[in-house]
């Protein structure tokens, strides 16, 4: 049985999902490939886990660096979760290219090359939003795409972790994989 609750953001409602222990999903409500990962039958239900949560979503969205992360569990591939693992890894306020992904888990794997639009394939389906980091991805030539919540959200969530964007700039054809 999974358990959701509905989580009200300066940028839109949020909806997060978990097994009773762990978080298991957090998505914007509309974005691409929401609660993809929740089980067809759940309950609504306020849980430890969602309390947990709902602190770390209240520091962060006062623009401050939450001391914690909340327990999640990763419902995905193994190709999936190694590059949300490397999500994980980039600070508050900093950015990782695609093609930076690429560059180690190609090297973890023991491959000469991995492919950038495989690992943005992986981190457009990224369950568990903000939390894991997919908005702190962007294109090697300074793109901001490819976030699943929407490129607004995305822009919104750089400023407010103060990613200087002078040298970004939004494609004329926005992608969300």
């Amino acid at each position: 049985m999974e358990y959701i609750y509905n989580y009200k953001s300066p940028l839109g409602d949020i909806t997060l999902a978990s097994d009773g222990i762990s978080l298991t999903g957090l998505w914007f409500n509309e974005q691409k490939y929401f609660a993809d990962s929740l089980e067809k039958k759940y309950e609504i239900k306020y849980l430890q886990i969602f309390d947990k949560t709902v602190s770390w979503l209240d520091i962060y969205f006062k623009g401050k660096i939450p001391d914690y992360t909340p327990k999640i569990r990763m419902k995905t591939s193994d190709f999936r979760k190694s590059v949300w693992e490397i999500m994980l890894t980039i600070p508050y306020g900093h950015i990782m290219t695609y093609g930076e992904i690429a560059k180690i888990i190609a090297k973890q794997k023991g491959l000469s090359r991995m492919s950038a639009q495989a690992i943005g394939n992986a981190v457009a389906h990224n369950s568990i939003s903000l939390i894991i980091p997919c908005h702190r991805v962007v294109g090697a030539n300074g793109s901001l795409t490819g976030y699943a919540g929407g490129i607004d959200k995305k822009i919104k969530l750089l400023e407010l972790e103060k990613v200087d964007l002078s040298n970004f700039f939004v494609p004329h054809k926005i992608k969300a994989l």
